[in-house]
């Protein structure tokens, strides 16, 4: 009975999860719901040779782990359920890329706290954002 009980509960977390996620085409749709122009090429070679330095870690803590562990069981999944697993594979990127941008938010948000209060930014400060940018940036383009 228990088990039952608790697969009518897992389903029904699932059912309402699914309501509320968030898809790649929602991320490709401005405020406005306006879709975002598309470019020529989907893969541009910009002639750069790949980055020596170390790049930088884009997500706090364990958080990168944990998104690398949906993954592996999203395409675990794929045998079984392919439909299933795309849709799930579609959501986590959406989710990713959302959080991305919540990341980068949050550090702008606190660097103009600063400047709001007239503090003066530690040029070391703003030199790591700024490789942070560029190492996003860069892995962007290189795709």
């Amino acid at each position: 009975m228990t088990v039952s009980n608790e697969s009518a509960t897992a389903t029904t977390n699932e059912e309402s999860t699914n309501e509320q996620r968030l898809s790649t085409a929602d991320l490709a749709t401005g405020a406005d719901k306006t879709p975002v122009e598309r470019q020529s090429a989907d893969r541009a070679d910009s002639g750069r040779q790949p980055d020596s330095e170390r790049r930088e870690a884009l997500f706090p803590g364990t958080e990168a782990q944990g998104f690398q562990g949906r993954w592996s069981e999203i395409q675990v999944a794929f045998v079984d359920e392919p439909r299933q697993s795309v849709e799930k594979a579609d959501a986590l990127v959406a989710e990713v890329m959302q959080r991305l941008a919540q990341v980068f938010a949050d550090e702008r948000s606190r660097l103009e706290q600063q400047w709001d209060r007239g503090e003066d930014t530690d040029t070391e400060a703003l030199r790591q954002s700024l490789r942070r940018y560029r190492s996003f940036f860069d892995r962007l383009l290189s795709m």
